[in-house]
């Protein structure tokens, strides 16, 4: 429960409430609570019982609670409790339908994870994917080379980054695959291994991942769709090229690799970025030509082990519909992917309602920052990755986006991305669309971070919304001078949005340092369909994203 130590100034507000519905008396019967709920909280199912319920939890007075009334310190304690959060609880924890298909969902991805630092000189370290999958994440990439004495190693190629052992990545997956959700991990291999290595690469994930690892199609009966987050509980699927069976003739093998029209987009363009770091960083620079690229040839040992995450180049949107099969999925850096966007958002919309598309930062990127997720989750991609180890917006987003669903990593994408009778295209105004109306009242904040300097803040919040272009926005309130303790702002704005269940939105207190300067304070993201309505309270979090209890800040929400 949150400390009821309420600054002055909330404290003030919260007691206006509690003056108002008790009607002059000192306590709020049950009766005016539930006014209170029904009215400003919008907590339209609450009842006589939740009232009650109320005055049981947070009313610590005797007399009080033996009258079904509330004293003000039960008000202030509920007001400052999770239940007045402007989080929805009931999406702490996971309420969807999670019997779709997995390309029905967004999932937590991760690119380059084994990277703590910087694409060029960084560390790799194991520690970065116990960081990643207890964030959440459901996608782990493991860039694969050959290492001295048949013994695979995880590192940016081409570059100065630090080596680990495949085997240990693979171990410290299976420790902690499964330690804040069950469901399913996907491990995207960018493979540059010898067939001797793939084969030791495809002996450690059968005996380190056991029973955990996806070897084979599941039993049901399939609907040409993929399986779904609940079929794959608790398992471990490898995204990687495969080879495919052959009419066999006498002098052919009877296998032959996917994607043979060339290699898998990632591969391609990944190499062409690890072959401009070789010309920064290898001593050896002719090797990083072109055309003396080896190409990599899967092994069958490890081609066995790809289920339903087969790697295949993308081609063309009509390319895919035509050959591409559901278990085949594709991957393009986001500079291609901005273009496809750009020109063609409906038909990426449809072919993300079909197969897996995952983006990744471009190889230009070399101090791991990252791009504006928000830009591929309107056209319904699924596996947008992130550098984790980098800190700003677009982490801010991911963690907003898959806060909600219980943190699972999977959250169900909204109807108006999987419609096949309404095309969908964010690059457009939805003026067909009757606009959500958002007002919200930021009020006040309290106990906000003092910087190093021990200096008071000169607060401002800003609120942002982010969604399809035409939607999103953001505005400021003003500044208050010389206040960290309990600044109060009273400023309204309001926002109309036409797609509001792609939207997410974000709290941030910046410090005025400058007439046009500014510093971070500290912020909250969470997506509009987990706002809740009335007064309620925002947990502030630190740019690394832990929380800065008990800074928060206090508003009043109302959407139609």
């Amino acid at each position: 429960m949150k400390k009821s130590k309420a600054p002055s100034s909330r404290r003030a507000e919260i007691q206006q409430l509690h003056q108002c519905y008790a009607s002059g008396k000192t306590t709020l019967p049950a009766c005016a609570l539930l006014r209170f709920l029904h009215k400003e909280q919008m907590e339209l199912t609450a009842n006589e019982e939740t009232a009650e319920s109320l005055i049981d939890r947070y009313e610590i007075e005797e007399t009080a609670r033996e009258s079904r009334c509330m004293t003000f310190e039960g008000f202030l304690r509920y007001m400052e409790s999770k239940d007045c959060c402007v989080f929805d609880q009931a999406h702490t924890s996971v309420y969807q339908d999670m019997d779709q298909p997995l390309t029905s969902y967004f999932i937590s991805s991760s690119h380059n994870t084994y990277l703590m630092g910087d694409q060029l000189v960084g560390k790799s370290h194991l520690d970065a994917y116990v960081c990643a999958l207890r964030k959440g994440c459901r996608c782990l990439e493991i860039d694969c080379w050959d290492g001295p004495d048949m013994e695979p190693v995880v590192y940016h190629g081409y570059t100065l980054t630090t080596k680990i052992l495949f085997k240990d990545v693979i171990t410290t997956v299976e420790q902690h695959a499964f330690e804040v959700s069950a469901y399913p991990v996907i491990l995207s291999l960018e493979n540059h291994c010898s067939q001797e290595q793939q084969e030791v690469m495809a002996q450690y994930l059968i005996s380190i991942l056991g029973d955990k690892l996806l070897k084979t199609p599941l039993d049901h009966p399939t609907t040409g769709d993929l399986p779904s987050p609940n079929d794959l509980k608790y398992k471990i699927l490898i995204k990687n090229k495969k080879l495919r069976p052959q009419i066999k003739t006498e002098d052919m093998s009877g296998l032959e690799e996917s994607g043979d029209e060339g290699d898998d987009e990632e591969e391609d363009e990944e190499d062409e970025d690890h072959q401009t770091k070789a010309k920064f960083w290898s001593p050896r620079r002719q090797t990083g030509s072109k055309k003396k690229k080896k190409k990599v040839v899967v092994a069958e040992a490890l081609s066995d082990l790809v289920v339903y995450t087969t790697s295949v180049k993308f081609i063309s949107f009509s390319h895919s519909k035509d050959n591409q099969n559901y278990y085949e999925n594709t991957s393009m850096a986001e500079k291609k992917a901005r273009k496809l966007v750009k020109a063609s958002g409906p038909d990426f919309v449809q072919h993300n309602q079909k197969f897996l598309t995952r983006i990744y930062p471009a190889g230009s990127r070399t101090s791991s920052s990252n791009y504006n997720p928000q830009e591929f989750w309107n056209v319904g991609s699924q596996l947008v990755a992130l550098n984790f180890q980098s800190l700003g917006l677009p982490m801010d987003l991911n963690d907003g986006r898959f806060r909600d669903n219980g943190g699972c990593g999977y959250v169900l994408k909204p109807a108006v991305l999987m419609s096949s009778q309404r095309s969908f295209d964010p690059g457009c105004s939805q003026h067909n669309v009757k606009p959500t109306h958002l007002l919200l009242k930021v009020i006040s904040g309290s106990n906000l971070p003092v910087p190093r300097s021990g200096k008071a803040l000169d607060p401002f919040v800003r609120v942002e919304i982010h969604g399809i272009a035409s939607d999103s926005r953001r505005k400021n309130t003003h500044t208050v001078k010389n206040n960290s303790l309990s600044p109060h702002w009273d400023s309204h704005m309001n926002f109309n949005i036409s797609v509001p269940e792609l939207c997410l939105i974000r709290f941030c207190v910046r410090d005025q340092t400058g007439l046009l300067s500014s510093d971070f304070v500290g912020q909250y993201m969470l997506p509009f369909s987990s706002l809740k309505k009335g007064y309620r309270w925002v947990p502030l979090r630190s740019r690394d994203g832990c929380s800065l209890d008990p800074a928060s800040l206090f508003v009043f929400v109302w959407y139609s």
